[in-house]
């Protein structure tokens, strides 16, 4: 049937959600239905299935082709099989936790015959960067992703990739995901400086030769070194894509590759597209 060779899919993060329409047969993104909007997830629950289900919407309405299924990317702590949130305390999506999300976007889309499937975020934008560059023949490659949350995932030859679920590994005084995302820029640039910036961007456009961002960048690299060691001995591979709104300043971050030396590490081509991918193959029977 023509309807179920299209997917709607959707790449949900902190700030923003990222909407599709995937070819199945060629995991092919139509980009002229390529849909990106703001969300504000601090809101209330009706606020942010509001601002998902428009994004979604307005996505649709850039085709005529069928549509029945719909694969999300979304961030964890999250029940990917039954479709409950369960962020908390992440200073994102906190009034949704606990809620079974499918009903609402359903809801909000004004149609019932969806089938909506879910998928971790970082271990959708793995699978899409292993298949949309063609790394599908190593037999493991690690991904991690680095915004408003810390992504894991594992892809291994001739499985789906799974999240690794190492944001709240004990490391020093609190848990890695405090120390490589971007709230932890804010928070230590405002140690540095006496004074605060609303994130990384801003802090690198305005003080970007500063010691205080000297410093900033090399006790960053420091952190992401050591889970980088971390996540490469839990399992045995040293195969990285790495993604997310952080790595724009991978340079900043590593001015000197040689510290990366005993990695093999790629900086994810597709981006935020590659969770589009990641979350379509849901509905394939062949990856």
């Amino acid at each position: 049937m023509q309807n179920s060779n299209y997917i709607l899919s959707c790449d949900i993060g902190g700030t923003h959600i990222t909407s599709a329409i995937v070819e199945k047969d060629s995991w092919r993104i139509l980009n002229e239905t390529i849909t990106r909007s703001h969300v504000n997830s601090l809101e209330n629950a009706k606020s942010i299935f509001l601002d998902w289900t428009t994004n979604m919407k307005s996505c649709l309405e850039k085709t005529d082709l069928e549509v029945v299924n719909i694969g999300i990317a979304a961030p964890g702590p999250f029940d990917y099989e039954k479709g409950i949130a369960l962020m908390k305390g992440q200073s994102k999506y906190d009034s949704i936790y606990n809620i079974k999300v499918t009903e609402p976007i359903l809801e909000g889309l004004g149609q019932q015959d969806f089938k909506i499937l879910y998928i971790n975020d970082a271990a959708a934008f793995l699978q899409g960067e292993v298949f949309g560059c063609g790394l599908d023949h190593k037999d493991r490659i690690l991904g991690i992703t680095l915004g408003t949350g810390l992504g894991s995932a594992v892809w291994s030859q001739g499985e789906k990739a799974f999240d690794a679920d190492l944001w709240d590994t004990v490391y020093k005084d609190s848990i890695f995901e405090e120390y490589l995302v971007t709230r932890w820029f804010v928070k230590r640039f405002e140690e540095l400086a006496g004074f605060k910036e609303s994130g990384l961007r801003e802090i690198l456009e305005k003080h970007a030769e500063s010691k205080e961002v000297t410093q900033l960048l090399s006790e960053y690299q420091e952190h992401l070194l050591r889970f980088m060691e971390f996540f490469s001995q839990k399992h045995e591979c040293k195969s990285f894509v790495i993604g997310g709104n952080i790595v724009k300043a991978w340079d900043r971050i590593f001015p000197d590759k040689s510290v990366l030396e005993g990695f093999d590490v790629q900086i994810g081509q597709y981006q935020e597209h590659a969770a589009i991918i990641g979350a379509a193959s849901l509905f394939s029977n062949g990856i």
